[in-house]
């Protein structure tokens, strides 16, 4: 298809008109979606391995979803967080119940999530460890979110041009680097202690697809202990099951005093979640606020994902569908040692590293697969990235590969 005939009665030359150009679009326009496929407005078919960019966790059109969301539409969709919201209560008490957190602050996306972590985590350097101007260390390759202050905790500095001037209280460290870290602490507490926080992704998400080392976190977490620094985790991307268990964290047997949920919390309904240990829960009334975060709608979306999530036992599919995807991207890169260099990931979040040294973009074989009707995503220039729905099954994994190597034929790569 072409751009101009995105729809019957409406063309991109007519979106952009209208909407800012914030995004590089792929000239399709996306109609209906049913579990793990999407139909565009030409009625063209493509199997989604991107899933909102790992959000759409049980797929598209589920019927649990839909009845959840039906249902509280047509009962109380908004309410204003000056009362108590059952709703949001319930979906505090399963993600309270289901990881190492205390306590629930709710917004409405990852960014938003991330900037409650920072402000709690400045509040707590204020008021605990009596720090006047504390510092939080990010990673490089990093990615927090879009705002201000989550562009300048993002340790990648064409998402901070032109944005300028940023936030002050950022430094930066280079991700699964113990000596950087350990040097970084000591060059900032030098004549008095600065760093109140380390936020870090336990596997980088837009930075490639980049997994957490155990040696660095488990140190990390000493490190913390010892020096009374908060450990903060953005689990906005890795969260919620997509790496075979409910938490990133519990793939490196380490557990955040802060950590952040978004993308997949809701399956697609916009929410953000701020969660934290009892001990570093210092907000009081008028500290932070949401007008529509945790509101009946959004969190009994966020309630219908989770409790299909654990009665429905998506994890074991996650495991397995996240196998067999890796298994067949080893195959790939052994088939084409010159072009692709390393499969990374966890569950259903995984990477394909593209070699850094030859002239071929993720973009392309992200544009090939399109032709093909397969959906994957980049991450970075060189990395394809693939997050299907938690649901997707085993015929759809062995079908979404084999449209990945007629996209690979396609860019004319021989073996």
């Amino acid at each position: 298809m072409t751009p101009e005939t995105l729809t019957k009665s409406f063309t991109s030359q007519t979106f952009d008109h209208y909407v800012m150009e914030t995004y590089g679009r792929f000239p399709i326009a996306i109609e209906r979606g049913k579990g793990c496929r999407l139909w565009d407005t030409e009625g063209k078919d493509y199997l989604d391995l991107v899933a909102g960019i790992a959000t759409c966790t049980l797929g598209h059109g589920h019927p649990t979803l839909i009845k959840a969301v039906t249902e509280q539409i047509a009962k109380l969709h908004h309410v204003s967080n000056l009362y108590y919201i059952p709703e949001q209560g319930e979906l505090a008490q399963w993600l309270v119940e289901h990881s190492c957190a205390d306590r629930a602050f709710f917004c409405n996306s990852g960014a938003e999530a991330n900037e409650a972590a920072i402000k709690l985590a400045r509040k707590y350097a204020h008021t605990v460890l009596n720090i006047s101007n504390p510092v939080i260390l990010t990673a490089k390759a990093s990615f927090h979110g879009r705002t201000l202050a989550t562009i300048t905790a993002t340790g990648q500095p064409k998402y901070q041009k032109h944005f300028d001037p940023l936030v002050p209280g950022f430094a930066y460290v280079p991700y699964n680097d113990l000596e950087a870290i350990e040097s970084a602490i000591a060059q900032w507490n030098q004549d008095e202690p600065r760093v109140a926080a380390i936020l870090v992704e336990p596997l980088q998400g837009e930075g490639g697809v980049c997994p957490g080392n155990l040696e660095y976190f488990l140190r990390l977490r000493k490190i913390c202990d010892q020096a009374g620094i908060l450990l903060i985790f953005d689990e906005v991307q890795v969260g919620v099951g997509r790496s075979g268990k409910y938490w990133g964290y519990e793939n490196l047997g380490v557990e955040p005093d802060i950590f952040t949920s978004a993308k997949g919390l809701a399956g697609g309904i916009p929410i953000g979640a701020m969660l934290c240990r009892e001990f570093c829960d210092v907000f009081t009334p008028g500290d932070h606020a949401s007008t529509f975060g945790g509101n009946p709608f959004v969190c009994s979306a966020a309630l219908a994902v989770l409790n299909t999530l654990e009665q429905e036992d998506i994890l074991s599919n996650v495991i397995a569908r996240g196998e067999q995807i890796r298994k067949h991207l080893r195959a790939i890169a052994s088939e084409f040692p010159e072009v692709f260099t390393e499969v990374r990931g966890w569950g259903l979040i995984n990477g394909l590293q593209i070699n850094p040294e030859i002239d071929l973009n993720a973009i392309e074989i992200v544009k090939s697969a399109m032709k093909e009707g397969l959906l994957i995503a980049p991450a970075g220039g060189k990395v394809l990235r693939f997050v299907p729905p938690l649901i997707i099954s085993d015929a759809e994994v062995e079908e979404g590969m084999e449209k990945l190597k007629s996209a690979i034929a396609s860019q004319g790569i021989n073996n």
